[in-house]
């Protein structure tokens, strides 16, 4: 295979895998695309973190709430600053945007946006888990999980396959603020418990799982570049 570079080429093995599990909570951070007053995606983001929070995770919710659009204001925004750090921060994460015109809205698209795919030497989403939801003011529908799916994979995350999509959200929840039991209800626990399964299998070993023959490759081409350069 004359067009291998034997140097970087790897078998991938068990071997290479971590023998020891991380002992801390796992660490999920929840997004959520509406700005109402009475939002359902935020309720069914609070309803999650405290279904995760009994199944053993550390949860923190991200308000999108005075996030500018993106390229609107410099990455030192406080809430750029916030969201990245918590980007950083997480092992695994929850999206949950209403279906607007057939899609996530802009409000979710946007704090994915001001998430580059590398800070540095840091890839803030990179081999972590996620886990995909939606709202929906009519009947069921799957265009925004179907999107989140396609943004999750571009963003390198590992994106579990259960998902919740809720219809009619309006009549879901009680005057509490708390979803009542129902179909919709269970498949979001399933969706939670699943995203607890798939982090605590993933996350010692995210970056092996992530790592890649190409990139391996032009690493080795800039670093030689760089020694091999002369001097003036």
């Amino acid at each position: 295979m004359p067009n291998l570079d034997t140097e970087q080429f790897a078998v991938p093995s068990s071997d290479s895998f971590s023998k020891t599990a991380a002992t801390h909570k796992p660490k999920i951070l929840l997004l959520y695309g509406s700005l109402r007053k009475r939002s359902f995606s935020r309720l069914v983001v609070e309803e999650s973190a405290r279904l995760l929070e009994a199944m053993g995770a550390e949860t923190k919710i991200f308000d999108p709430k005075g996030l500018p659009l993106p390229d609107g204001d410099e990455a030192t925004n406080p809430k750029v600053v916030e969201l990245r750090e918590l980007m950083m921060w997480s092992e695994g994460q929850v999206w949950c945007s209403p279906e607007r015109h057939g899609s996530m809205t802009g409000i979710l698209k946007s704090q994915i946006d001001w998430v580059p795919l590398s800070i540095g030497a840091v890839r803030p989403t990179q081999g972590k888990t996620l886990a995909v939801m939606q709202v929906s003011g009519g009947s069921q529908s799957f265009n925004a999980v179907n999107q989140m799916r396609v943004l999750g994979r571009w963003m390198r995350m590992l994106t579990i396959p259960n998902q919740s999509s809720v219809a009619k959200a309006f009549l879901e929840f009680d005057d509490n603020d708390r979803m009542k039991p129902s179909s919709y209800y269970s498949r979001i626990v399933d969706v939670c418990e699943e995203l607890i399964k798939f982090t605590l299998l993933t996350r010692d070993n995210a970056e092996h799982l992530v790592d890649r023959y190409s990139e391996r490759v032009e690493s080795a081409e800039e670093l030689s570049k760089r020694v091999n350069q002369r001097s003036i």
